[in-house]
């Protein structure tokens, strides 16, 4: 973990900050004071640990694309495996830190909102296991396009409350969840599922993150691997700077951050905040880079993955892109089709949507930087969960028949009851 005393950042730079509403600055400022306490009680470091071993099943593994790499004829990859984590993705690390917090607080209910579902699926499986109840706000559209996770929120006991006002994605969301937050915050905990939001949010998120950098070091060290880059997808960017932060000291490794480039470069086709898209705005509580159009309203925007297309960027990552330090880039829609198909073929490694975004840099990186080289990236999750918008991609027509037997099936057995 990193120094109590400098554990709360608060600001980046120009970045970050907590600007809300009066009614939110007290449980804000409660949450700020029991975080710190808590990240310096060994017991409760103790308790986290052993749940992210015997719960979470960490460390996960670090693989060696071998059959990619060869292909290539570049640097040498390897792929940092978070989708082994359980409920499929990074978000748990987050969700049982928080989760854990909430409960030290005497909170008797938890909200989340989410976007792809991993987030609201990672809260409901931690809140399952520590007997909270738990309610997830989730943007209509994105109930719609990852109902499979629905199916497993639901199935942890959780409430999935469809968002319908704005563009019914992952900002909408959020606003819900702030709204309930402020009125019932003295016996809720604001689960946040990104390393954004107002302080402490983005410090909480990355520090419970930063356990995947951390894990890296450990593997490359015992494996004699020493990285001349590494490649993380940046919706909010909870998986990126997780995966960056150990790191960051380290400036010898090229860090490169994948934002969506959707289906092209038009208003409300991508969200690309770092390479120009972006304005410096406030919204949601904290300062950061957004898509906002001249009158400051946010924009509409478009991801294949719905984990993507989240307008605004965390603070800290916004800070590390106008240093220098990190590299923004993008991936189109297609490219991360295209590099699903590459890894799940050469190495047996479905991606989710949001993770194939930096497969498909990762391929171009390896050939850059050449043999004798070698680049990480995060697979912040598994395909899993997108199998209804990959398969209508990759196969239409087979996937269209399997569905309308499905459909069949299902009627005749309304039939029949």
């Amino acid at each position: 973990m990193s120094d109590p005393d400098r554990i709360v950042q608060s600001f980046f730079g120009d970045f970050g900050g907590r600007y809300v509403a009066e009614v939110l600055r007290a449980p804000l400022d409660e949450l700020e004071v029991e975080f710190i306490t808590a990240m310096q009680d060994q017991e409760f470091l103790r308790l986290y640990r052993n749940l992210l071993r015997d719960f979470v099943g960490r460390p996960t593994p670090l693989l060696y694309a071998e059959n990619t790499s060869r292909e290539i004829g570049g640097a040498d990859i390897y792929i940092k495996l978070e989708g082994l984590a359980a409920t499929g993705a990074h978000k748990i690390n987050n969700a049982l830190g928080q989760g854990l917090l909430a409960k030290r607080m005497g909170k008797g209910r938890v909200i989340a909102e989410t976007g792809a579902g991993q987030h609201g699926v990672a809260t409901a499986a931690v809140c399952a296991k520590l007997g909270i109840p738990c309610r997830v706000y989730m943007g209509e559209v994105d109930v719609r396009r990852q109902r499979p996770n629905v199916f497993s929120m639901e199935l942890y006991g959780a409430e999935v409350v469809p968002v319908k006002t704005g563009s019914k994605t992952l900002k909408d969301a959020v606003n819900e969840a702030l709204r309930d937050w402020a009125s019932s915050f003295q016996d809720t905990h604001y689960l946040l599922g990104s390393a954004l939001g107002p302080s402490p949010f983005p410090d909480m998120v990355r520090e419970f993150q930063s356990v995947i950098g951390r894990e890296l070091i450990e593997q490359t060290q015992e494996r004699g691997i020493v990285p001349d880059a590494m490649v993380a997808c940046v919706g909010g960017g909870s998986n990126a700077i997780g995966f960056f932060a150990p790191l960051l000291e380290r400036r010898e490794i090229r860090m490169i951050g994948v934002e969506a480039g959707g289906r092209g470069s038009a208003t409300g086709d991508h969200a690309v905040r770092m390479e120009g898209g972006g304005r410096l705005g406030i919204v949601q509580g904290y300062k950061s880079m957004f898509l906002l159009d001249s009158d400051g309203q946010v924009q509409d925007t478009h991801s294949v993955s719905a984990g993507l297309d989240y307008p605004g960027i965390g603070p800290q990552l916004a800070y590390l892109g106008a240093s220098g330090r990190v590299e923004f880039t993008r991936a189109s829609d297609q490219e991360a089709l295209d590099a699903l198909r590459v890894f799940a073929r050469n190495e047996g490694v479905i991606f989710a949507l949001e993770s194939a975004h930096a497969g498909a840099q990762v391929l171009k990186t390896a050939k850059e930087l050449g043999p004798g080289k070698t680049v990480i990236v995060n697979m912040s999750g598994r395909g899993d969960k997108d199998i209804f918008i990959t398969a209508k991609e990759l196969t239409p027509q087979t996937w269209k028949d399997f569905m309308q037997r499905e459909v069949q099936e299902i009627e005749a057995k309304e039939k029949q009851s």
